[in-house]
């Protein structure tokens, strides 16, 4: 058994009415059981003015997550805001931490996190929170986690932050922050999570689709035998080395059918820039003899895929609590009409249901679970959702 709780401030220079906000509605709302972790998220001026540190230095529990740009909980959905969601059970315990520096193979630094936490038995849920993706593809971090816990479900938001290019986002674990670690919580026993992702609709896909004919990790050389760059300057949406600012609201719908753990369920991909040679950079892995479709972000999309998915998540039976977690590109898609639409759609739909939702710099989430084998990926412009 679990139980689930969020709790917010707004409140960034007053330490003690913060701590005083929060201690409030965890009073007010539960009773902390045998043991409990905490997922907290909040925007950087929390960091800077030292609330967030002081906060988690006053908290019972352990906390991981990162920064980002806007939140919603039950009660209210804003930019500068601190949210903390938190799961506890009598049954069901957790361990938390933060990985050493990343390196050039992250999968060292999540190997040696997992080897200190000292347990034989292998986690049903790991609760990641890394860095935002730079030179390296979204996938790697997803991978590492994947060598150490294979098939265990893998969830989690990349850290971002309320910046024209959303870099300087923080990675958080009990107050202290990085943007070279991730953090982590591992979860045992009898905890069985569900997950939902939300994409585009295909009806608004653009007139060019086709075959990624040559590709290396996030570099796409080639496009129907044709080379990147020219595949796109052809068709009027790259121009002078760079491609067209459109690309902030066109995803890329990936079907990755060539791939070993292939589930039938496509992902998304953002392009990023075009190298020197020519080549298209996006900001994760595309396999060679994927397929492709672009399609366009709206605001009139992004908001019915929130409705719909987080229906469906309201369809799973005996709900404790909801994660959310979309991408910032769909914040971007929504900015100009109402930048916390998405947000109040969800305090809407889920209602008395506890949950926290927050923008993410990429998300992980497991596409398919099958004979309780995690199928875990790397997704752009997606919103994941994961109940409890």
């Amino acid at each position: 058994m679990l139980k689930c709780v969020s709790v917010y401030t707004c409140e960034v220079d007053d330490f003690a009415l913060a701590m005083n906000e929060i201690n409030s509605q965890l009073n007010e709302k539960i009773s902390l059981l045998k043991n409990t972790v905490g997922i907290i998220m909040c925007h950087l001026e929390f960091i800077e003015s030292g609330m967030l540190k002081h906060i988690c230095e006053n908290l019972p529990f352990d906390v991981a997550g990162v920064s980002t740009s806007s939140q919603a909980v039950k009660e209210i959905a804003d930019d500068v805001i601190l949210t903390i969601f938190i799961i506890t059970s009598d049954d069901i315990y957790f361990r938390a931490g933060m990985t050493e520096t990343l390196g050039e193979d992250f999968g060292i630094a999540a190997k040696n996190a997992y080897e200190k936490i000292g347990l034989t038995e292998k986690p049903q849920l790991a609760l990641v929170f890394p860095p935002l993706p730079d030179k390296d593809a979204g996938d790697t971090y997803v991978n590492a986690w994947e060598c150490v816990i294979p098939g265990v479900p893998v969830f989690g938001t990349f850290a971002t932050a309320d910046t024209a290019d959303f870099l300087g986002g923080k990675v958080i674990f009990n107050g202290e922050t990085t943007d070279t670690c991730m953090s982590y919580i591992f979860c045992y026993g009898s905890i069985n999570p569900c997950f939902v992702i939300g994409t585009f609709s295909e009806k608004n896909a653009l007139p060019y689709h086709g075959e990624i004919t040559k590709s290396n990790g996030i570099y796409v050389e080639e496009i129907n035998n044709t080379k990147a760059y020219e595949f796109f300057e052809e068709r009027g949406l790259a121009k002078d080395g760079e491609p067209n600012n459109i690309f902030t609201f066109v995803p890329f719908l990936i079907d990755q059918k060539g791939r070993t753990d292939y589930d039938g369920i496509p992902i998304l991909r953002e392009l990023v820039t075009f190298n020197n040679d020519g080549i298209a950079v996006f900001r994760g892995n595309i396999d060679e003899h994927s397929t492709f479709k672009m399609l366009q972000g709206t605001f009139e999309d992004v908001i019915s895929i929130a409705k719909e998915k987080l229906d469906e998540a309201l369809s799973i039976s005996d709900i404790n609590g909801i994660l959310v977690f979309s991408c910032i590109a769909r914040r971007m898609m929504v900015i100009q009409k109402d930048s916390l639409r998405e947000l109040n759609v969800a305090r809407d739909k889920l209602g008395d249901i506890p949950f926290m939702m927050g923008y993410a710099g990429g998300e992980i989430c497991p596409t398919s679970i099958r004979n309780g084998i995690a199928t875990n990926r790397y997704h752009d412009y997606s919103i994941i959702i994961m109940i409890l």
